[in-house]
């Protein structure tokens, strides 16, 4: 079965490298020439873990169409090429497929990675699809195209961080006696129920896929399943009311979800929605279909489908609008949904309820503050465990930080190659050196593999909820203060920055999570393999990573991000004006 589906989506039959590895390479034996070619092959195959991707032997990573490679061919050639690619050489893959190796030198990247972009006029679902099918581009989400997802484990702080900031906004710093409903139960919203408990809240999420419910239970991120809406409202009643955290899975379309509640007249406390809404074809589910059924119709009528789904998406945007006005907190989980349905449904009071970044993200944002995240490349758990103990110790005052490390000691289960995610900003040291607190976290990971207290080399990168590596007016940039939304020059200059910084790999995306013409933003990698060259590359690169962040919102006249570029001495040009 998963051959044909691979054959059908036109990537070709699974390679039998990725059958043979099931996932990354661990270990201290190399297949490449070096740590860095040797973390660009392992993560590559870390995103096309059975554990970790949503359908690896189509290369589908996450977000229904986000692959890591453009077809099973092309994936072949990546690893060959990675395996000879010398120290001063770097490799070039166009949303996909490896395109070009040159000479460079050794603080180069060895990988620079673009992913379905296209010319402005011809940037649009309509013409990517046209490409796609003639095999000559490929949709790389952001993680999945980059080589950095970690499965549902990264994205979980991100849903964390938003969800304690609420709290803070509207209920006293807790969830506790709090309903949570959402939707969306995929790669990036299956983090979604635990982020709710981790809050001390209560989740009811939907999903028209059971399958994904079952893995959500399977792998600790939601503790049960219900029957029917009335057996989720319930039971999350029940636990809301006694304080207990508690999530629950109900498989049902969101939309059909929410329009049960509201003839219940039952409100949640807080309402959200991350199903795949930027792709109406390829990831979301129209109402009335099982998902056996929703495929059949895709496939023999595309046109259909799309306009389904999009009727679907109005109807479920009717009821947050809805349940908002009847007394819930509602906000957009960054899936586009908002910008759906105004655009193919002339819909503007979509946009009546915000984004979470200008909701509750956008003050970490000037600070640099983002999510770092790091995986082990030994496969060895106690190489991330001995980071978690360092990163406490780098930071005692940041009660924060440390509650979620104990916290995802607890309740985050590693996928693949262990990893771990925590949000860290600029704020340099008032030392003589002015290390960023990235740069002063890498720089003790990096000690630590070169005393073998860790047992191979940490390579860090991070997701696309971040502060200066991103375009996108319907979530990370939704309403600069400026009105400076849409201006893309940022994430290029991310790009272009990390590659003189002397980052690994360097990556350069359009569509990310909310679809092709909607968002281009930029990645990187750093190797931490206890080297000076390491710990040169690291102090450069978290450095310029967040202070991009940093100056992106002092430009746009955001008080705290012109604060701390003066107060971490920032050069921000022309601030005074």
């Amino acid at each position: 079965m998963a051959r044909q589906q691979a054959n059908e989506s036109g990537v070709g039959e699974p390679s039998e490298q990725w059958r043979e590895y099931q996932g990354a390479p661990t270990g201290t034996d190399l297949e490449c020439e070096g740590w860095r070619q040797e973390a660009a092959l392992r993560l590559l195959n870390n995103n096309l873990d059975p554990e970790v991707a949503e359908r690896p032997e189509e290369l589908v990573v996450y977000g229904g169409t986000g692959r890591a490679a453009r077809s099973w061919d092309a994936y072949d050639a990546i690893l060959e090429e990675l395996r000879t690619l010398g120290d001063e050489e770097t490799l070039l893959v166009q949303s996909g497929k490896p395109v070009g190796r040159f000479r460079t030198h050794e603080r180069a990247p060895r990988v620079l990675i673009a992913n379905s972009n296209l010319v402005g006029k011809w940037d649009d679902w309509e013409h990517f699809h046209e490409l796609e099918a003639k095999g000559l581009i490929m949709y790389g989400q952001m993680t999945a195209g980059s080589w950095a997802y970690i499965g549902t484990q990264g994205i979980i702080q991100g849903t964390y961080e938003t969800l304690a900031e609420l709290a803070r906004q509207e209920y006293e710093g807790s969830l506790e006696g709090r309903i949570v409903v959402t939707g969306g139960l995929g790669g990036m919203g299956g983090a979604q129920p635990l982020a709710v408990t981790m809050n001390e809240g209560v989740c009811i999420a939907a999903d028209v896929d059971a399958a994904r419910i079952d893995r959500r239970i399977e792998t600790g991120y939601c503790q049960e399943t219900a029957d029917d809406v009335d057996d989720a409202i319930e039971r999350a009643r029940e636990a809301a009311e006694a304080g207990e955290p508690y999530s629950v899975g109900v498989h049902v379309n969101a939309a059909d979800m929410l329009e049960a509640m509201l003839e219940r007249d039952f409100v949640p406390d807080v309402l959200t929605d991350q199903t795949s809404a930027h792709d109406e074809l390829e990831g979301y589910y129209p109402s009335g279909y099982a998902v056996e059924e929703a495929d059949e119709l895709r496939e023999s009528d595309p046109d259909r489908y799309r306009e389904e789904s999009l009727d679907t998406m109005e109807r479920h945007v009717d009821a947050i609008l809805e349940l908002q006005e009847r007394g819930a907190v509602a906000f957009e989980y960054g899936n586009n949904i908002r910008g759906q349905v105004q655009e193919h449904r002339g819909m503007d009071e979509a946009f009546d309820y915000p984004g979470f970044v200008p909701a509750y993200v956008r003050p970490l944002f000037c600070r640099g503050k983002g999510p770092f995240r790091w995986l082990a490349l030994s496969g060895d758990p106690e190489d991330i465990h001995r980071t978690d103990e360092a990163v406490k110790e780098l930071f005692p005052e940041k009660d924060a930080l440390h509650r979620w490390i104990d916290l995802a000691q607890e309740q985050v289960r590693f996928q693949g190659l262990p990893a771990r995610v925590c949000w860290l900003g600029y704020q340099a040291s008032d030392d003589e050196e002015g290390l960023t607190e990235r740069a002063r976290f890498a720089l003790e990971i990096n000690d630590l593999v070169a005393e073998g207290e860790i047992a191979a080399p940490i390579v860090v990168t991070r997701d696309h909820l971040d502060a200066g590596s991103v375009a996108s007016p319907h979530r990370e940039t939704e309403a600069m203060q400026d009105g400076s939304d849409a201006i893309a020059d940022w994430p290029i200059l991310n790009a272009l920055l990390n590659c003189a910084a002397g980052a690994d790999v360097v990556s350069v995306h359009d569509g990310g999570g909310v679809g092709i013409g909607n968002a281009l933003h930029a990645n990187n990698h750093v190797v931490l393999d206890g080297s000076d060259l390491a710990a040169e590359k690291a102090r450069r690169v978290f450095t310029t990573d967040p202070g991009t962040g940093v100056i992106r919102h002092a430009d746009a006249g955001y008080e705290a991000a012109i604060e701390e570029a003066r107060e971490s001495n920032v050069d921000v040009p022309m601030d005074e004006r």
